[in-house]
């Protein structure tokens, strides 16, 4: 287990690019200490598994360094880098039983047989594995084969970091939290250094202490996944996570506060003062902050409801103020608003934006 810092990494899988578009990766600098549960999070194309295979060893960047700790490996292979991978569909020997797929790394580095039975029982144990053992990998339903291909990676003494890459995506759903809960299990006993990547928030967001959000080949915001429902630095990270996203209505910055249309809000003097002059400016707020009441609120902007989508829990309530459109959330057991409705955005939940970028 070591320390994995990227140092000013960028990868194009073109010779001669000549546009920003053209890079796979831009400029993306991280540190991962040692045992800690990370994410890689974006919609598919933005990088996250070019990062992945740059990490290691499949893809060598076209520019920047890769530290395990301290030590450079950027030009290494991935079996030097004692690095395990978990891919979104697992490689193994489907006519190998349980055991003798666990137990084949072991094999490959000639540890001794007593010591790789033990690891072996030791590792499907943990996995809830041991049922299956003598049973052959093609008989398994697709969440016990993806335990093996973790199985397969636990089971060394020598690994680095274990690396995920879709792990959960042909999973159906039950299965999905099983392993999510397991693998948060496994690191809590392990402490090993885990990288995951995915598109789906809900598993990054449970499953990693930190998740770096990823666009268009760059690292936007890396933070908990308290930070970044609560205070998104950019916008794409707002509509990205939550489920709906982050509300986004343009604004105006006038004496007094913020205009949109339908009214005018307050505004801090930290936006007052760090409001770039023509930059385009917009406030940003979660649907479960915006308050639905009455037209007749003297406070409440004037709303129209579009919408009521029914999920059980909870409602989504579609709603135009001023030609914008915005969505609340409201609790089951709240009465329904009437078409017309009085809108509130409290100022302790709103953030603005400039250029995309949070400003206050």
């Amino acid at each position: 287990m070591a320390e994995i810092r990227l140092e000013e990494l960028r990868h194009t899988y073109l010779p001669y690019p000549e546009r920003s578009a053209l890079w796979a990766l831009e400029r993306v600098h991280r540190v991962w200490s040692d045992g800690g549960a990370y994410a890689l999070l974006g919609p598919s194309g933005c990088g996250k598994t070019t990062l992945l295979n740059i990490i290691s060893g499949l893809v060598r960047p076209s520019y920047g360094r890769v530290i395990f700790g301290g030590r450079d490996v950027t030009d290494l292979s991935t079996e030097r880098r004692n690095i395990a991978q978990v891919f979104q569909f697992p490689v193994l020997y489907d006519t190998m039983t349980v055991r003798e797929n666990l137990a084949f790394p072991l094999r490959t580095r000639r540890v001794p047989k007593a010591e790789a039975s033990r690891r072996v029982k030791e590792v499907a144990e943990m996995l809830d594995l041991a049922p299956y053992l003598d049973r052959r990998a093609f008989n398994l339903g697709a969440a016990e084969k993806q335990k093996i291909a973790l199985g397969r990676g636990l089971v060394r003494s020598d690994v680095a970091a274990i690396l995920f890459d879709e792990p959960l995506t042909v999973i159906d759903p039950q299965m999905k939290f099983e392993l999510r809960r397991k693998l948060k299990q496994i690191h809590k006993h392990l402490k090993l250094t885990l990288i995951y990547v995915t598109h789906d928030q809900n598993e990054a967001l449970t499953f990693a202490d930190q998740v770096s959000v990823m666009s268009n080949g760059a690292v936007v915001q890396t933070g908990t996944p308290a930070d970044l429902f609560e205070r998104p630095e950019h916008t794409f990270v707002g509509n990205f996570i939550g489920s709906p996203g982050m509300n986004f209505l343009p604004c105006a910055l006038e004496e007094g506060g913020l205009r949109i249309q339908g009214g005018l809000l307050r505004a801090s003097n930290q936006v007052m003062a760090a409001h770039p002059d023509g930059a385009s400016l917009q406030i940003g707020i979660r649907p479960n902050a915006v308050k639905v009441g009455p037209r007749s609120d003297p406070r409440a902007l004037a709303g129209e409801v579009i919408d009521v989508e029914d999920l059980g829990t909870h409602r989504i309530v579609d709603l135009s103020v001023g030609g914008t459109r915005l969505k609340a959330r409201i609790r089951d057991g709240e009465p329904l608003p009437a078409d017309s409705v009085g809108v509130a955005l409290p100022a302790s939940k709103t953030l603005v934006y400039a250029d995309d970028r949070l400003i206050g």
